[in-house]
């Protein structure tokens, strides 16, 4: 078995042609920068791209395909240098209760996500831009990527927008049988949530945990990720291991501190602050004005148990990202990666001590600090970030 670094869920902003893809990312992601990034600078071994239902994307992998540049796998995905890509894609459901909720979806090749994009033609009003309303429920976009040969999971499972539990149920029963459930194999935790707010949630022992950047910008690659033990990269090992089949497993969750999440707290509008309790309140004690729901709150109010890891659950690191750090900026970033290569080898294997011959003191222990979550953290809410102190 092998471990691998892997981050999937990246957005691309436009195509090669500059016509756009994902409205709010760079327009400077686009399938190719995005795989080079995610190679050169991140170090990373397997990502997931996530706009690939768009024809414009699908052009520009078919372009980089009959150059050689990329090659499709016999047991699925993508392959670039010694980098694997797994194409997918996100639509938004409309659920029978009037709940939006995001899901990602993965193939193995490029004739699924072409088979996929034909079909979602028929209720997607743009099919050229990602994330787009499909006007169906999850179930219903469940048995079209089910028929297609994907893989489905909810995306950024808690926040109080366009989510699963943030804002449209409080158990998968209200949308899926239990033999559809089974057949969802992870979910995605989102940039507030973490592994022990998670495991409040019985019905999600059975679930493997991503811990994905949802990147709308390159430097935002891989601020979130996870090691996956496994046999080798592609996508039918990538989907042996999100079933736990065999070793195969994500052994570690790599995340931002929940607390640094612009939803993790409950966040009071009208009082302009975040409301920290641990009964999960849903109106403001200060005015009695409804709070706009944080994350915690949220898995407070529905939990069903106390926090209990399964037998495979993956340890969750807190690691913060280097360019936000405090003190660090794009070139000291650059000073690390000319000298280091990569950013998962600077977060994970290069000494203190080499750090401080390139850098100061200062700097250099805030690295190790990060790495190892030892940085305070005011908590965020109500779409403001939480800061690092």
């Amino acid at each position: 078995m092998n471990k691998y670094y892997g981050d999937l869920h990246i957005h691309i902003g436009a195509a090669q042609n500059g016509r756009p893809v994902k409205i709010t990312a760079s327009k400077n992601l686009t399938f190719e920068t995005i795989i080079k990034e995610s190679k050169k600078h991140k170090g990373l071994d397997l990502i997931g791209i996530i706009d690939c239902a768009s024809p414009r994307v699908q052009q520009d992998m078919y372009r980089m395909l009959k150059r050689g540049e990329i090659k499709e796998l016999d047991d699925g995905g993508f392959k670039y240098d010694d980098m694997v890509i797994i194409p997918g894609a996100e639509v938004e459901s409309r659920e029978a209760n009037g709940g939006m909720v995001h899901y990602l979806a993965y193939f193995p090749f490029f004739e699924n996500i072409k088979d996929f994009t034909e079909i979602m033609k028929q209720y997607i009003t743009n099919i050229n831009l990602s994330s787009q309303v499909t006007n169906l429920t999850g179930l219903e976009i469940f048995k079209i990527v089910k028929s297609t040969g994907g893989i489905l999971i909810p995306a950024h499972l808690f926040t109080p927008y366009k989510s699963f539990y943030g804002n449209a149920f409080k158990s998968y029963l209200e949308v899926f049988t239990k033999e559809v459930w089974d057949q969802i194999p992870a979910i995605e935790l989102g940039l507030s949530a973490d592994t022990h707010l998670a495991d409040m949630l019985s019905e999600l022992k059975n679930k493997t945990f991503l811990s994905n950047s949802d990147a709308h910008s390159a430097l935002k690659i891989a601020r979130e990720y996870n090691i996956f033990k496994m046999n080798d990269l592609s996508f039918q090992e990538f989907e042996l291991t999100l079933n736990n089949k065999g070793d195969r497993t994500v052994i570690t969750n790599y995340g931002l501190d929940p607390r640094l999440g612009k939803y993790h707290r409950s966040y009071c509008d009208k009082c302009e602050q975040v409301i920290v309790s641990e009964q999960g309140l849903d109106f403001c004690p200060n005015c009695d004005k409804k709070l706009i729901k944080g994350v915690k709150d949220r898995i407070l109010k529905i939990s069903d148990q106390g926090v209990k890891h399964p037998k495979k659950r993956g340890k969750y690191i807190y690691q913060i990202p280097l360019l936000e750090i405090p003190g660090i900026g794009i070139k000291t970033l650059d000073k690390l990666l000319d000298k280091f290569d990569n950013e998962m080898n600077v977060l994970h294997n290069v000494s203190y001590n080499q750090l401080k011959e390139l850098l100061n003191s200062d700097l250099a222990d805030k690295i190790i600090k990060a790495r190892n979550g030892a940085i305070r953290i005011q908590s965020g809410g109500g779409g403001k970030y939480g800061k690092m102190k």
